[in-house]
């Protein structure tokens, strides 16, 4: 049994595949990690359970009889009760094009089938995570005093946080926001106190950290999973954050678990 993750405990999925023996190994593997499950067979009973059930996170094959994934997807992204929710494709399409299409309709990302339970679990935390800090971050504004600065850095992480392995310039995300590049720097330092540059940088390792000490997946798999164009400079980004490298950070973390798993319990008598 794998080991559950806060990031997945008790998070709700609607799983969506017609082949019965694929939904079995994903409902175990789910549920192992924590997870509540809801099931559906085609595209239309996707729409249709996310409307009732408003899911974290759907896991949706594309091939499928009444209404495909794609299908599926344009009515979840069109829809305002069900656009913020997560669409990851999980497929047997080994097609360039097609994956791309996934992506653009609304998919938030792709796993290939036969898939790893590691790199399926580890892309659907990494989902789950930018959800929840983008709620968190939402909450927070709407708690207080909304200025106008505020709402565009609120708009900028939603949109940084949905295209965090491949961000848009300052000056693309200036205008996403409906603002020009020296508002944007200025509202992040002001509301924020980090420059664009470093609120995405330092999501990006906090997210890296948590891949390194709860998944299995390579050093160079997690530097593009979050977005950093060579193992060489996440290495260097998380050397400089961190104090020491990647694989010395998740060796660290082994060795303090192996030591707490061999302390003998105190004796209280």
């Amino acid at each position: 049994m794998l080991p559950r993750n806060t990031a997945l405990t008790d998070a709700h999925l609607l799983v969506v595949d017609d082949q019965l023996e694929q939904l079995q190994l994903l409902i175990g593997l789910l549920r192992n990690a924590g997870c509540r499950i809801s099931v559906g067979f085609d595209g239309s009973q996707a729409y249709q359970r996310a409307l009732a059930i408003s899911p974290d996170l759907i896991l949706m094959d594309v091939r499928m009889p009444r209404m495909d994934g794609f299908a599926a997807c344009r009515l979840l992204a069109a829809d305002p009760r069900t656009c913020a929710i997560p669409v990851i494709f999980l497929t047997v399409a080994g097609d360039l094009h097609e994956r791309l299409d996934g992506l653009e309709i609304g998919g938030v990302d792709y796993v290939v089938k036969p898939f790893e339970a590691a790199e399926v679990l580890a892309r659907i935390r990494v989902h789950l995570t930018r959800v929840n800090g983008k709620r968190h971050v939402e909450e927070e504004v709407s708690a207080s005093d909304l200025t106008s600065n505020s709402v565009i850095v609120r708009a900028a992480i939603r949109h940084l946080s949905q295209r965090l392995n491949n961000p848009p310039t300052v000056e693309r995300l200036a205008h996403l926001v409906g603002t020009n590049e020296k508002r944007l720097s200025r509202a992040f330092r002001d509301n924020l106190g980090r420059t664009v540059f470093e609120y995405l940088r330092d999501e990006r390792l906090r997210i890296a950290q948590r891949l390194l000490s709860s998944t299995s997946l390579s050093i160079a798999s997690i530097a593009e999973e979050i977005g950093f164009s060579s193992a060489a400079n996440f290495a260097t980004a998380f050397r400089e954050r961190l104090g020491m490298t990647p694989s010395t950070y998740r060796e660290e973390l082994r060795c303090r678990d192996l030591t707490s798993t061999r302390e003998p319990a105190l004796n209280t008598e």
